[in-house]
This record gives C-alpha cells, sequence and structure tokens, in this order.
C-alpha cells in the first residue's frame, strides 16, 4: 500500500480522509494536525504522497513547500484548500505542488488525483535515479528513437527520461524551439507505452483559429436540439491512445480551460452540447515558445502551464549540439537518397564545414530541408557546394553576401525576408508562416506590401 501524509490542523478533515482512505485499501495515511512537526516527520519516514493544507497555524502549507525545495524532498505534494484562488494554485505549482484542489473534493476525483501523484512521484524518482553516463545503447527500446539521431550526451539522457515517462499515463509536456524533433520524440513516447497498439493522432493548433479549434479537439452537434450527432472530435479519435497537440500556445483560455477538465478528470463536452463525455487519452503537448514568461501570462492559463509541466521535457536547439550536425546530415542523405531513388556516396569536405558552421534557427528540420534540396540538385557524385540553390547558400555563406553595409527601410528589409522564406518554401504561405512564427494574416499583408 502506498503511504499517505495528510497535514492539516482541521482534525475533523484529517479524521475523514484518513478513514476514507483507510476504506479504499489501497493507501496506509498517517496524520499530522501541527504543522511543526512535519519537517522533522519528513526527515524521518519515506512517503508517497501528502496531502496539504495551505492555511495552518505556525507553518503554513506554503512554508512546508519551501522548506521541501531547499532540502529536496521531492515527495509528490497534493494541496488541499479551502480558497479557490487560480494565483495562489500557481504559486504551489511554481514550489512545486504536484496539483492543487479545493475542498470539498469528490471522493473519486481525489482518488485518482492521488494515483496519478504517486505515478508522477516513482516515475520521477526513477529519472532522479538516471546515471548522466547513460549511452543509446543503454535504452530499453532503441528503435522507438530511430527517426532521432543523436550522439549528444543530454539528448541521450533525454531519451531515458522519454523512456520513464512513457511507463505511466500522466500527461507530457514538450518545449523546444520549431525544428527539434518534438513530434518524434512525442511519437517514440507513445510507441513506448502500455498504448502504443492505439492511435497516436497529432494535430497543430496552430493550423486552425482558436474559435475552430474547439470544435475540432472536442467534436460539436450541429445544433442543440440533440437529434444530430454532428462531428466527432480529435479526442474520439485518439481514444485508447495518444494525442499529440503541437503549438499548444495558440489556444484561446476557453479551449485551455475545458483541456485541464479533460486532462485532469477525463470528462468533455462537445460544442452546442451539455451531454458529458468521458475520455480515455494520453496528452503530449508541445510549444516552441517560453510559456513561464511575461508575454503568456495573460493568454496562457498558468493553472494549466504548471500542470503540464509537472512532467515536462526539453529539447535543446541543434546549435547547442554541432556535434550532431555531420551525424544527421548523414542520415538525411541515406533518406532522401533512397527516396529519389539516387546513389549519393557523402558531402564533400567543403560542404560539411559549411553545414558544421551554421546556426540552423530551424534546428534539425531545416538541416533535412537543405539535405533534400542538394539531393534534388544533384544528379551523381558527392553532395557540394554546387548542389545547393542560391537562396540556401546564401543562408550558409554570410560572408560572401554583399560587401558594405546599406541601410534599408524596416519594413522594405522584412518583406524581403518573408519572401525569400515563401521562395524556400516552393510557394507554401502556410509552412512560410509555421517558419517565420506569424498568422497568415500577417504573412498576407507582408506580401500585398510588395505588390
Amino acid at each position: 500500500m502506498r503511504k499517505v501524509l495528510i497535514v492539516d490542523d482541521d482534525v475533523a478533515v484529517t479524521n475523514y480522509f484518513m478513514v476514507f482512505l483507510m476504506q479504499t485499501e489501497m493507501f496506509e495515511p498517517s496524520v499530522v494536525n501541527d504543522s511543526r512537526q512535519v519537517e522533522g516527520l519528513l526527515e524521518k519516514e519515506h512517503f508517497d504522497v501528502i496531502m496539504l493544507d495551505l492555511d495552518m497555524p505556525n507553518v503554513t502549507g506554503m512554508d512546508i513547500l519551501y522548506m521541501m525545495s531547499v532540502k529536496e524532498i521531492n515527495t509528490p505534494v497534493l494541496i488541499l484548500t479551502g480558497v479557490n484562488d487560480v494565483d495562489l494554485a500557481v504559486k504551489c505549482m511554481k514550489r512545486g505542488a504536484f496539483d492543487y484542489l479545493t475542498k470539498p473534493v469528490d471522493d473519486e476525483y481525489l482518488l485518482e488525483v492521488l494515483n496519478n501523484a504517486v505515478e508522477h512521484g516513482v516515475v520521477h524518482s526513477s529519472i532522479n535515479m538516471l546515471p548522466q553516463t547513460l549511452s543509446r545503447e543503454d535504452l530499453g527500446n532503441k528503435a522507438a528513437f530511430k527517426h532521432l539521431p543523436t550522439q549528444d550526451t543530454a539528448v541521450i539522457h533525454l531519451f531515458h527520461q522519454a523512456e520513464k515517462m512513457a511507463e505511466g499515463d500522466l500527461s507530457v509536456f514538450i518545449w523546444g524551439e520549431r525544428g527539434t524533433g518534438k513530434e518524434s520524440l512525442a511519437r517514440a513516447i507513445h510507441d513506448l507505452s502500455p498504448r502504443a497498439g492505439n492511435s497516436f493522432i497529432a494535430v497543430d493548433s496552430s493550423s486552425h483559429s482558436p474559435e475552430e479549434f474547439s470544435s475540432e479537439l472536442f467534436g460539436r452537434i450541429r445544433d442543440w436540439s440533440g437529434k444530430s450527432k454532428g462531428m466527432p472530435g480529435f479526442l474520439e479519435a485518439a481514444s485508447g491512445g495518444t494525442l499529440f497537440i503541437d503549438n499548444i500556445e495558440n489556444m484561446n483560455l476557453p479551449v485551455q480551460v475545458r483541456l485541464k477538465r479533460v486532462i485532469q478528470i477525463n470528462e468533455y463536452y462537445r460544442d452546442n452540447s451539455t451531454e458529458i463525455l468521458k475520455s480515455d487519452v494520453r496528452f503530449i503537448v508541445a510549444s516552441t515558445q517560453d510559456l513561464t514568461s511575461s508575454r503568456y501570462r495573460d493568454s496562457f492559463s498558468r493553472d494549466l502551464l504548471y500542470h503540464l509541466m509537472v512532467n515536462s521535457i526539453r529539447i535543446p536547439p541543434l546549435r547547442d549540439r554541432a556535434d550532431d550536425i555531420p551525424l544527421l546530415a548523414r542520415y538525411f542523405l541515406k533518406e532522401e537518397a533512397e527516396k529519389a531513388g539516387k546513389t549519393i556516396p557523402g558531402f564533400s569536405d567543403e560542404l560539411l564545414a559549411l553545414l558544421k558552421q551554421y546556426n540552423y534557427p530551424d534546428n534539425v528540420q531545416e538541416l533535412k530541408n537543405i539535405i533534400a534540396s542538394a539531393v534534388v540538385n544533384t544528379d551523381s557524385g558527392m553532395l557540394n557546394k554546387d548542389s545547393l540553390s542560391p537562396y540556401i547558400c546564401e543562408r550558409l555563406l554570410p560572408g560572401e553576401m554583399s560587401g558594405d553595409f546599406i541601410p534599408m527601410k524596416l519594413n522594405d528589409m522584412i518583406v524581403d525576408y518573408v519572401l525569400q522564406t515563401l521562395e524556400y518554401c516552393g510557394g507554401d504561405r502556410a509552412g512560410a508562416a509555421r517558419l517565420l512564427d506569424i498568422e497568415m494574416d500577417r504573412l498576407n499583408e507582408l506580401i500585398e506590401d510588395n505588390r
């Protein structure tokens, strides 16, 4: 049985939770009504999860969270308080709490959150125990990461973390710049998870308007009469499997609130409907942005953010792992040459040197695009500088661009860069907008400025 420490100065509350948890026969509860005793108890005894009140005399719940952080006591903490305050909840999550619940709490929901907290504790204990010297050969399933070539020790360690996270069913948040391989990592986690035999559905929230995405995600009923079944959403399509949502920062606040409810209690309703439906989906979400920054304070739910970040992975950009560039270049060359039905033995030393010195704003995806373009431009022999299109060559050779500095109007320079990006994407405006990280309307405005 899992050991639970209940900390609350209200004896009636602790008695209720103690009896309830004992009746489940899943948890072994211990009770502390005087919060001054908690520090000493945690130094002597291990608990799988802590249920903690905030408003207590002498030592508050926030004081206990701070003490645990300083002493590196990593037991998952579930905050139970009578105060429904989002800012306070966010503060607790930032201090390391696993979740924040407002009393009174539904018994069934409490059990679900406790089980999730225990799972989180087990997974992160195993992650914290991983040696820093692990190699790719030490992975339990190397094949799951075959589309993520690397020799970087930090990335390999990240794969080991992903393997541990895959064992459970908690939501995972992947942060990384565009083109770093977030979806490939999400697929690897799915393939390693108990849900591997079911669907993996990937959706990019930036490819829909905020208003449309609600119906795409949750589904909708055509009218309020309930006579029409309407359209199922991604949640139903991914039932039993994994739903990967990229660019989550593009969701509007109402959808974020509804998503948090699905993640927490597996319940949702379609647009134009009041019928509560059950969800059986594991969520993996991703963003290119630092959602903790002040830029997103008003547009992204702090409550949802810190809930997601409890189980998070950051993929480093390609410029921070330059030794991976030759390895990835050879991997993409083999892949693209096979697609094109060509035999291309490798790279000239000059081209390989150019590839290694570039900083790749679009990371691994940009390197792949460069290699794909070079393969198209080469019939046989080694890839070399002449295999590159003029635009790509100009990007890789900043020193060979026009010599003297010539001032330009800022807007003209922006428009010129947008047009070059559009050319790079073969005229695909949606692709160019994604690379530039701007809305489609803004892209169209800038293109119109050139006419």
